[in-house]
């Protein structure tokens, strides 16, 4: 039942996901949450080490685009110097706009992989969808009200997934 919720795979960071081996793979489209996946929910930019590695999996041959629950204007000012696609007000875990952000990168489920740091909406509904999904630890625990209710819950159904030996392949 919870099942639904475990990640294809965990990493501690974007930094610490093999990209490399998803190309290999066979991969195309990367689907990024913004806030706590990339930088806190109250951080407007994204970092220079974000800028370098967005820079280098575009070399790789990736095609990117942010996908927010956030507004459009949270989500335009923090793309603005990344320039990749970007769908804001996703309504993350609902598909429709997961399917919108692969139509923009030209994707399709066998080839696109979403990473974000919540279990309740990122993983959700990249598994709703039938992408690979990677959940990465969130960057702070400050987060907004909203997302602290649900934590404790997807913690509990994280501790199942570890359980149930589930790990990066």
């Amino acid at each position: 039942m919870f099942e639904r919720f475990f990640p294809s795979a965990f990493y501690n960071s974007i930094f610490d996901v093999d990209y490399t081996k998803l190309r290999t793979e066979g991969y195309e489209g990367l689907m990024f949450d913004i806030d706590n996946t990339l930088v806190p929910f109250d951080v407007a930019h994204p970092t220079k080490e974000i800028i370098d590695l967005f820079t280098e999996l575009k070399a790789q041959g990736f095609k990117i685009c942010l996908v927010s629950n956030n507004s459009e204007t949270r989500v335009f000012k923090f793309n603005e110097r990344l320039k990749v696609f970007a769908v804001a007000k996703a309504l993350k875990p609902m598909r429709r706009n997961l399917r919108k952000a692969m139509s923009l990168m030209g994707t399709e489920i066998n080839n696109s992989v979403f990473i974000g740091d919540q279990l309740f909406t990122d993983v959700w509904g990249g598994n709703r969808l039938g992408v690979m999904t990677i959940l990465v630890t969130p960057i702070v625990e400050r987060e907004e009200w909203i997302t602290k209710i649900k934590r404790s819950t997807e913690k509990k159904i994280f501790k199942m997934y570890l359980k149930a030996g589930k790990k990066n392949e």
